[in-house]
């Protein structure tokens, strides 16, 4: 079938931005439409660089050509920011030595947002690479006692003509909070303004040194200390955690709604429903859905944000966590082997395991060079052979050339 690149405008004219009134036609995002027979394709500019607000307009626009042209159309469609205008909304420097930061959020307390970034901060730095936690929940720290460091304070150090802030470091991940600086049983009664400058210190007073990932543990709900930190901080993304029943889930979406508003903009890299259902070890194969099923999921769907999976009610994580040992470094238990079946895990495990057997085949290669003859015996090695041999006389034998038998 061959398609009309007027019947492509005129169906893109029913698709309004995400979050907005006017459509694709009338925001000018379109550059430019090429229609060849059943193939189209679209350049698209957009002004918002987040991944959920591209991936809701590419939903949308697949969806009504396919609908109101032709449903076998072949459309490609290729996506730039307009960087003019994001830079207005992103001016914020980039911390020195630290590629990556992450935030780790919750619409509500008790979902499990602490347990959930210190296994995080944990399984990366299992994977080789370096990382760094801050808790930024100021008003109830609770990262020292799951990383067993609740007793521990950070020293002080030079770094040229400053003081900084050295972190402590447990599990190869270097952490700070402000437990570190309060008593166990004293609560912080900070206004805003002083609980933001306590972590604008922890964050840029800090010698973190380099880090691949900066795990951000934010206080729940979203008030003061959240504008503060998502206006001062470049967070390359955030994760939002969750439980099944409504009440968590619409602490949820105020949340994700707050790092999609135009002056925070950071991406939302999904959600994960933690508490998801209760499998009793006598049934393992049956699940409880105590809180409610999938909640989470259909809020994913429901927002266009990614859902990066579900966790069980495990005593061994609440353990895990009461004695300061993150439940990814434990072995042999349900939770550990779920985590080691992922896909990236298993392929790590390949790659390791050939590691292994490649410094075995180098040993082996060592010990089999060493009993090789040089190029210079050769010669002589070749006639010794054949004079030993019955009858033949060696007539001739020219100098093998003393070269390597691999570049």
């Amino acid at each position: 079938m061959k398609i009309k690149k007027e019947d492509i405008i005129n169906s893109l004219s029913l698709v309004k931005l995400p979050g907005d009134s006017i459509n694709l036609i009338e925001s000018k995002l379109i550059k430019n439409i090429v229609v060849f027979g059943d193939e189209v394709i679209i350049d698209l500019e957009i002004k918002n660089p987040s991944l959920q607000y591209r991936k809701k307009i590419e939903v949308d626009i697949l969806k009504i050509i396919h609908q109101k042209v032709y449903k076998k159309a072949k459309i490609k469609i290729n996506v730039s920011i307009d960087k003019s205008k994001t830079e207005s909304l992103n001016t914020k420097p980039k911390i020195k030595d630290i590629t990556s930061i992450i935030a780790i959020s919750s619409g509500k307390g008790g979902v499990g947002k602490s347990t959930i970034a210190s296994n995080i901060s944990v399984e990366l730095a299992k994977m080789g690479f370096s990382v760094g936690i801050l808790d930024a929940d100021i008003y109830g720290p609770s990262i020292p006692l799951m990383m067993d460091v609740e007793n521990m304070k950070p020293l002080s150090i030079n770094e040229g003509d400053k003081v900084k802030i050295k972190p402590i470091e447990n599990y190869s991940v270097k952490i700070l909070s402000i437990g570190f600086f309060t008593k166990p049983s004293q609560a912080v009664i900070w206004r805003g303004p002083m609980a933001a400058k306590a972590l604008s210190q922890m964050i840029f007073d800090s010698a973190w040194g380099k880090l691949d990932f900066l795990i951000v543990d934010l206080p729940p709900g979203t008030g003061d200390i959240h504008l503060s930190i998502v206006q001062s901080l470049p967070l390359d993304g955030a994760v939002v955690i969750s439980t099944p029943q409504n009440v968590a889930l619409e602490a949820a979406r105020k949340g994700i709604s707050m790092f999609t508003q135009e002056n925070i903009n950071v991406p939302v890299l999904g959600i994960i429903e933690n508490m998801s259902y209760f499998s009793p070890k006598e049934f393992p194969d049956k699940k409880y859905f105590i809180f409610g099923k999938s909640g989470a999921k259909n809020l994913s769907v429901d927002l266009d944000v990614p859902f990066l999976g579900e966790i069980p009610i495990e005593e061994t994580i609440r353990e895990a966590g009461d004695y300061g040992r993150p439940v990814s470094l434990q072995k042999n238990t349900d939770i550990s082997e779920s985590i080691r079946q992922d896909p990236l895990f298993e392929l790590l495990d390949k790659i390791e395991s050939l590691e292994k057997e490649n410094k075995t085949l180098e040993v082996q290669l060592g010990k089999l060079t060493e009993q090789l003859i040089p190029p210079s015996q050769m010669s002589q090695l070749v006639a010794d052979m054949l004079i030993k041999n019955e009858g033949l006389t060696v007539l001739r034998v020219e100098n093998i050339p003393e070269k390597p038998l691999f570049n």
